[in-house]
Parts: structure tokens; sequence; C-alpha cells
């Protein structure tokens, strides 16, 4: 590969070669220059700013062909911490995670007032004992709005006030596209693959990761795969549109159709009671959410064409009990459908953490700009 320099301090540079590290686990300088095609002084530049911020660290040795051992470096995870919160309709989950994307604590407590949120920083840290010196921030993500309403709450005027109290950097993110990049970063997934999520909850959103950074759009609103109409004369949308799988296929349009009453009850125990009865052998309810897979296959088929998608990950609060339903109907669909199938297969994967991806993903988000500068800037900057 020849190889094309880059300014040793340049955060493009920095962010590469972090980013490198963080897939591969463990590598050594020499496959470092392969990979990335930058000279051996500036990853020796580079790799030893990264050391001696404690950002990566020397973990041992490997044999060389050449004889000589190569020494093998890595992130280091305990050294940084990021925290995220999630502001759910009723609940606020908090969650830190190491330079990993490694969850070291979570909470989950009733959602408080815009105003408690920097004494719930507080608190949460403490209990977790971390050094606020190696806090890098807070991040806070939330559902997307309809264009036809109104924010419940303005997270740039949040993010401003918390900034104030904390003393620490704040963004503000969408929950799908957070739960993208929490994905991405703890399951190690390589910069050079398309990757993309699905998000099930209350609305369906989605998020991608193209080069290591989130793809956000001309308005950072890139993602909303439950507005993608399946059906141009179908079911009628909040958003101004017709048919929007998200009427078929989410959370929501679920416990509707299976006429699951929700007063006195939250719309996530609605679901999660349909869908304990689907996957423990209730035919009617397995019905209702294998139909709700096939449609929402249908869209994730035309989002994989449209980008050429070689990986996508299923999470959310929808993925945590039926997740499997969803992830059969998408492979089923997308062996026979999508565009690419004879040139590389699309894999279709269930989070291992759905009810907590986008907290964990907000966290991740303050990881990623603390130690990977360079990416597409958030709607925070």
């Amino acid at each position: 590969m020849a190889r094309r320099e880059a300014p040793a301090a340049g955060p493009g540079s920095r962010a590469l070669i972090v980013d490198v590290i963080r897939s591969a686990a463990a590598i050594s300088r020499v496959e470092l220059a392969d990979l990335t095609g930058l000279t051996q002084p500036s990853i020796s530049n580079i790799v030893r700013d990264l050391i001696a911020d404690g950002i990566i660290h020397e973990v041992g040795s490997a044999d060389s062909v050449r004889g000589k051992p190569r020494k093998l470096i890595a992130i280091k995870p305990a050294n940084r911490f990021g925290i995220g919160f999630h502001l759910g309709p009723d609940t606020l989950t908090c969650v830190a995670v190491d330079l990993t994307g490694g969850v070291v604590g979570r909470e989950v407590v009733p959602r408080p007032p815009a105003g408690q949120l920097a004494g719930q920083f507080d608190d949460f840290t403490a209990g977790l004992d971390l050094p606020r010196g190696r806090i890098e921030g807070l991040a806070i993500v939330a559902p997307t709005p309809y264009p036809s309403g109104a924010p419940s709450e303005d997270l740039h005027t949040l993010r401003a006030t918390l900034t104030g109290r904390l003393g620490l950097p704040v963004m503000v993110e969408n929950d799908a596209a957070a739960a993208a990049l929490g994905e991405f970063w703890s399951r190690r997934v390589s910069r050079e693959q398309a990757f993309g999520c699905i998000y099930l909850g209350t609305g369906i959103g989605a998020g991608f990761v193209f080069g290591g950074a989130l793809f956000r759009g001309a308005s950072f609103d890139a993602g909303e795969l439950g507005h993608m109409s399946i059906a141009y004369d179908g079911r009628p949308c909040p958003c101004g549109n017709q048919g929007c799988v998200e009427r078929y296929a989410s959370m929501a349009a679920v416990v509707a159709d299976a006429g699951v009453p929700v007063n006195g009850t939250s719309l996530s125990s609605a679901y999660d009671t349909v869908a304990r009865a689907a996957v423990t052998g209730d035919a009617a309810a397995f019905t209702i959410l294998d139909r709700a897979a096939s449609h929402l296959a249908v869209a994730a088929t035309s989002m994989v064409n449209l980008l050429d998608l070689g990986r996508v990950v299923l999470t959310g609060p929808g993925a945590a009990l039926a997740g499997s339903i969803y992830a059969r109907r998408l492979r089923t669909h997308l062996e026979r459908t999508a565009h690419s199938r004879r040139r590389h297969p699309v894999l279709v994967e269930l989070s291992a953490q759905p009810r907590d991806a986008a907290s964990i993903g907000a966290a991740a988000l303050i990881v990623q700009a603390a130690v990977a500068p360079g990416h597409t800037p958030g709607p925070s900057t």
C-alpha cells in the first residue's frame, strides 16, 4: 500500500489510529502502518502521544517472521470514562462506559426534572467512585420528535446549562444514532465496514456509521427508518406521511394490533406482555409480532440496498424479548432480496444489551469525542 502522509498531530490521523487499535483489540506498530498507510514516523509519534495520554498501553509481544518480537498495543480501558443519560418517557437510564465501550455502571431511576440532572450525574458517578478527572463528559439522548410536534425538552438549552454546572463537555443526540455508535464501538467493528443499527422502540429509528463516524445528514436527522413508507395509501402517520413502517412494526403498533390496553401501565410493559406471549407459544401473539417483523424487513431491505450495508444490529427495548422474531424475518428477507446478496452477505445480529443500547451509545459518543477526535461533529458542536 502506498503511504499517505498526514500531519503527525492531525486529528484525522489520531482518530484513524485509535479506530484501528480499537477494532483489532491488540496490534503492533508494524501492522498499524500496513493497515493505515501512514509512515512509521507518524505512527510512532501518534502512538507515543496516546500512551502519554493514557489512552493506549503496551500489552505484551508477538512473534515476528523477522525474529524480533513485536510489541503489541491496545486500548487502556479504565483510564477514562464516558457517561450517558437516556431520557425515556418515564425513566432515566444512566450508564458509564470505559474506553472500549464496556459498561462499568448502570442505574435506572424515575425521570427527574431537567433541573435535577446535574445532581443525578454527581450522585451516579460518586456511587461508582469514578475519579472526576477521568470522566470525559456527559451525553444526553432522547427520541426525535415528530416534525409536527414540539420537542418535550430543548436538549440544546439543557446542554448549555449542564455544561456550565458540571464543568465538563456535554453532548446531545437522538437515541437511535447513539445506539448505533455504541454497538459499533463496543463490538469492535472495523471502520472499513458500512454499519447500520435498527432501534425498535415506541417508534423505529436507525443509525449508520461510515468510516468510524456517525452519518447524521443535513440537520442531524438521518436514520428516520420508521418514516419510510411501505404503503403509499396506508395508515396515516403523525409525521404527515402515509404507510410509514412505524405504524406497522413499532412497539406502539404491536400493542395496538394486539388490542392490549395501556391504561394504568406503560407502553413498554404492554408490549412486553405481547412479546413474552409470542416467544412462549401463544400463536395469536406470535402472528402479530411476525407480521410486524415482516413489515420491518421490507423497510430494512430498502435501507440496506440504498446504503450497501454489510452489517445490521437490531436493538432497543422492542428487541429485548422478541428480537429473535424480528431477526429471523430480516435475515430471510435480505437473503432473498438484498441487491448485494451475491457480492457479500448482510449480517443481521441482535444487541447484547438492547434496553440500554441508547444510554451505552450516549456514553460511547463521549469516549469517541475524547480519544478519537476528527470524526463528523455532532449537533452539540
